[in-house]
């Protein structure tokens, strides 16, 4: 894979097929769009640079889309571990369960999706035509408490 191509028209999911958010996020973006581009991370090699764009465009950083929590991390990784960018790419490559939560693009915009109900939220609030800055001050905020934790 390339990079990351966006376009209003066109939705976005990168998921993990294998974990239980993964597949119950797919299938309700699935049942909201049928033109659903879904990239499932534990089939496909999503690239470091595309990671990266992941990570920049929900302003967090790699690290955050990791969950450091997932017995497959703490069976490899201590709490001593130090992580570059790169280390964090690797670990998700290695270990793409140990993705956070999927991510939706959706018309240009990146949602970390925590849970499978705000995929109808976001799809709907912006087909519907409301202010997309309150949707996406939404996400900001939460991505804000994501950093701190």
């Amino acid at each position: 894979m390339g990079t990351i191509a966006t376009d209003e028209r066109q939705t976005t999911l990168f998921y993990n097929s294998e974990t239980s958010l993964g597949k119950q996020t797919h299938a309700y973006v699935y049942g909201l769009d049928k033109n659903l581009q879904a990239i499932d991370i534990s089939k496909t090699k999503v690239t470091g640079t595309q990671w990266a764009t992941i990570a920049e465009n929900l302003d967090l950083s790699i690290s955050n889309l990791i969950n450091t929590e997932h017995p497959d991390f703490k069976s490899e990784y201590d709490d001593t571990t130090s992580f570059d960018d790169n280390d964090w790419i690797k670990v998700l490559h290695a270990h793409p369960k140990c993705l956070k939560a999927p991510v939706l693009i959706f018309q240009k915009n990146y949602f970390l999706v925590d849970t499978p109900s705000e995929v109808e939220r976001i799809i709907k609030v912006k087909a519907e035509g409301f202010d997309a800055e309150i949707l996406i001050e939404t996400c900001v905020f939460y991505n804000t408490k994501l950093k701190s934790r």
